[in-house]
């Protein structure tokens, strides 16, 4: 009995060391796995400070990734009234649906926001295409610039006519026929451009207003610059030099929000 329970004490203190090596392995793994994590892992959106959301705010917000001339706009843009959608399904894969009902739920993610969808070409000020990839180009030159000649850059496409005094239309070509993914991904992105935020920058890790970045859904971090940028405090056509100093208190109030 002696004899057993010391043999047991052994066998135990070999398997406490095998255990504590296997341990140490394991949280080695661990602590590696999750710094690779934290270097190659988007940051969370509510993680953001204050300032890499204003930093957002004025990179997309001002200027535009496709200018007419190279000329950069430096102030407020963004609709003074109701948003007016029209979609107009031209594609093989019908998603009128699904596009009416993400313009539909910016109503309550963005406030100071309103939209709805109208049948009318003449009361619309936002159009929306669906269409093939086949017929991408086409639409871009003959719907939207009626130019032939035009370029069509892009896996998808959104064009803002505008003025100081606010957004006057918007286009935007959606291809619905290349996969889900891409699918979200246009619509998502080409709507909320069509809105304000026409620039992008690929230092924007939590945003869709960055080519490198997979989102396909209206992020958090987008969501604070839409809010921002449709706070009434805000006016169209403000330059950026006065939109700073409004821009901490304006995004704390919509940090109470969220």
């Amino acid at each position: 009995m002696k004899f057993c329970m010391n043999t047991s004490s052994r066998t135990n203190i070999q398997y406490s060391t095998a255990i504590r090596r296997m341990l140490t392995v394991l949280v080695s793994i661990f602590l590696n796995g999750c710094l690779t994590a934290s270097l190659f892992s988007p940051l969370p959106a509510g993680a953001a400070s204050n300032y890499q959301i204003i930093d957002g705010f004025n990179k997309t917000v001002f200027g535009a990734e496709y200018s007419p001339f190279g000329i950069q706009t430096k102030y407020i843009r963004k609709f003074r009234s109701i948003v007016r959608f029209q979609i107009k399904n031209r594609s093989s894969l019908n998603r009128t649906r699904q596009v009416r009902s993400f313009i539909s739920s910016l109503n309550h993610q963005i406030r100071g926001l309103k939209t709805v969808v109208v049948s009318s070409k003449a009361k619309a000020n936002f159009t929306v295409y669906i269409v093939d990839r086949k017929d991408y180009a086409s639409t871009v030159q003959k719907s939207v610039y009626r130019n032939e000649r035009a370029k069509a850059p892009g896996k998808c496409f959104v064009r803002s006519v505008f003025t100081t005094s606010g957004i006057v239309r918007s286009d935007a070509i959606i291809v619905s026929d290349e996969g889900e993914s891409l699918f979200r991904r246009c619509l998502v992105e080409e709507i909320l451009q069509g809105l304000g935020p026409l620039n992008e920058h690929t230092s924007l890790r939590e945003s869709m207003f960055n080519d490198r970045s997979k989102h396909t859904n209206f992020t958090k971090f987008d969501r604070y610059i839409l809010n921002m940028l449709y706070d009434p405090r805000l006016k169209v056509g403000m330059p950026m030099n006065k939109v700073q100093p409004l821009l901490p208190k304006i995004l704390g109030d919509i940090r109470k929000r969220f």
